[in-house]
Order: C-alpha cells, then sequence, then structure tokens
C-alpha cells in the first residue's frame, strides 16, 4: 500500500530502437558495501540530464519499439526487475527514476506537468523518438499527461493498477480514512535490512512465491545506516512535496489521449492475506467503504472519456500483482502491444 501513499508518509506520518548519448554502465550492487549482495537483473545502468535534472534509468537491452516504464511513488525503476525481461525479445525496454526517486536528483517542483517534461526530456536525451509507455500506480499520472500533451511521442500506453485520478477528492478521502494499522510501520522492522524484507512479505506480498523477485527494489527502497539499521532512501520533504502535488494537481485529461490504452486494475489495493487478523479485518473494511467504490468509479470514467481503452481485472493486490500475476499481465500486454488495434 506504500506505492500509493509514499514511503516515508506510511512510516511516518513505464518508435524503433533507442542510441544512448550517455552510454549506460553495468549496474552497481546495491548497497554491496554493507552486505556482499549483488544485483544480477540483466540490465545497465545510466544518467541524463532531462529538464534540468539528472536521472536515473535501467536498460534491458532489446529490440524493436521502445517500452518505458515508470514506477510509483514512493519507488525505484528495479521494481520491474521480474518483468521486464518478459518483453526484451520484441521491444527495448527501459524504466527510469522519477525525480527526488530512486538515485534520481531530488529537486521540485513535483507537479505532473514537471514530471512529464522530465519523461520527455529524457526521451530527447536517449534520442528516443517515439515510445510505448507502463505506467504503475502514479506512474499513470505521467503516461497519461505526456499521451495528450505529446501524443506524436507516444504509441500505446499501459496502466498497471495506474488508470485512477490520484488527484480526486475521493481518493483524498479514503487516504485520509486509512486505519493506522495501515500506515504504521513498526520500529523493529526497520532495524535491519532483513528484518525489512520479512515485514514486507509479510504485509504485502504474502503471495509471492519467492521474494527474491524483488530483492533488489526493496533493497534500492532503503538506506542501511552504519549500525545496520535501515531508513526510506527517500526523503520525508521529498514525498510531502509530491503529495501536495498530486492533491493540486488539475484532474486528468483522458479525453485529449488519442494512443491506445489498456488499462489493468488489480483486484485489491491492499494484500488482504496478510496473517495478523486486525490487520486482515480493518485493510478489508477500508477495501470495501472506499476502494471499491473509487475503484468502479475510475474504471467507469476511463471507459467513458479514454476512447477505446480496453481494462482487464486481474487477481493480486496493488503492490505485487504483476509478480503473483505475472503470466497474465505479460500475456495481456504483449498482445495489446503487439497488435495493431492493440486490443487486449
Amino acid at each position: 500500500m506504500k506505492r500509493i501513499i509514499g514511503i516515508a508518509l506510511a512510516i511516518n506520518l513505464g518508435l524503433s530502437g533507442v542510441s544512448v548519448k550517455a552510454a549506460p554502465v553495468k549496474a552497481a550492487p546495491v548497497n554491496a558495501a554493507a552486505t556482499g549482495w549483488v544485483d544480477t537483473s540483466p540490465h545497465a545502468q545510466g544518467f541524463v540530464q532531462a529538464n534540468g535534472v539528472r536521472l536515473e534509468y535501467l536498460d534491458w537491452g532489446g529490440t524493436g519499439q521502445v517500452l518505458i516504464l515508470l514506477h510509483g511513488s514512493g519507488d525505484n525503476p528495479h521494481v520491474f526487475d521480474d518483468l521486464a525481461p518478459a518483453f526484451t525479445d520484441r521491444f527495448h525496454v527501459i524504466a527510469y527514476a522519477r525525480r527526488g526517486h530512486g538515485r534520481s536528483e531530488a529537486r521540485p517542483p513535483y507537479d505532473t506537468a514537471t514530471l512529464t517534461e522530465d519523461l520527455r526530456g529524457l526521451m530527447d536525451a536517449l534520442k528516443i523518438a517515439k515510445a510505448n509507455l507502463v505506467g504503475w500506480s502514479l506512474g499513470g499520472n505521467e503516461i497519461t499527461a505526456m499521451a495528450a500533451s505529446h501524443p506524436d511521442r507516444v504509441a500505446k500506453i499501459v496502466y498497471l493498477d495506474g488508470a485512477y485520478d490520484w488527484g480526486d477528492p475521493d481518493y483524498k478521502v479514503a487516504f485520509q480514512a486509512l486505519p493506522q494499522i495501515l500506515t504504521d510501520t513498526p520500529a523493529a522492522a526497520m532495524k535491519s535490512l532483513d528484518a525489512y524484507v520479512a515485514y514486507e512479505k509479510a504485509i504485502d506480498y504474502t503471495q509471492l512465491d519467492d521474494m527474491r523477485r524483488i530483492e533488489a527494489y526493496l533493497r534500492e527502497s532503503m538506506l542501511i545506516r552504519p549500525d545496520g539499521s535501515v531508513q526510506p532512501r527517500i526523503p520525508q520533504a521529498v514525498m510531502s512535496a509530491l503529495f501536495s502535488s498530486v492533491w493540486a494537481n488539475p484532474p486528468r485529461d483522458y479525453r485529449r489521449v488519442r494512443a491506445p490504452a489498456l488499462a489493468i486494475y488489480a483486484a485489491s489495493m491492499m494484500d488482504l492475506h496478510v496473517a495478523d487478523a486486525e490487520r486482515r479485518k480493518q485493510a478489508s473494511a477500508w477495501e470495501q467503504r472506499y476502494m471499491a467504490p473509487f475503484r468502479a468509479k475510475s474504471i467507469a470514467r476511463v471507459r467513458r472519456e479514454l476512447a477505446g481503452v480496453q481494462v482487464l481485472l486481474v487477481p493480486g493486490a496493488h503492490d505485487s500483482f504483476f509478480l503473483t500475476s505475472r503470466e497474465r499481465v505479460v500475456k495481456a500486454m504483449r498482445r495489446f502491444l503487439l497488435s495493431p488495434s492493440g486490443p487486449a
């Protein structure tokens, strides 16, 4: 759930070919100095200057049209380590960290218009004339705005549980109604990286078969202190500024989008299979009271305003559905992206 509300807020309150100007280098080990662990994902890491900020990107290579993956709030591009390789046979796959996230430079402002220009700047820096865009969670903001403002740069768009207008007052009400048990992170979970990964398994990834599929992402989410405890990599000030911008953003302008679109929705916002009975009870109650109606409203809106959108609901929770329902998600995305008409 913290991919929506932001890690810091939860703890304390994605054209043929690509020419890369900044030559990528093999990704450095994530927190290797502290743990000796090495990221073995088949990507390279690079940095570009875009719209006045230094942005980190990961490049899995591949041939064909460019596929750009954009993560959610409080996240980093390693969240796609498991998903990206499923497309490199037909696409050149890249993911990047929005400003203030991952290893990208943190510099305000964080409004959607600015973040969209960051995406355009990244494409310019990497000499990408046109791309397919995939936005998970908050990433749906940038891909919608990019498709609306720069239609000549966008081939198709895919929402990974991102076809929600996060600035909608109904979502703000839902956000503010989150029970404390769902937003508090116990101090014990921050005592070590292992403790943090175990906590994540218990609350967000109960249905994931192998936590190694998400390990680089979780490691990159944290900084390890000298005493072995961890803290979020993204400063609270960045998350606060980002969410202030989210609430202030104008409504999404779906009607201006002409690119074919696929909107995949997860069955629930939170993992409802947690062992803690009280957490499960409150999560389920919040889901039914707030998120189920907001999801239905959001689906009705995109069907009404986004011309020709294809909608797919899949099992799983917001944070993990494209891992736990990977086969179904990949199949739908490939069918849509490779089809001339884009049906899902």
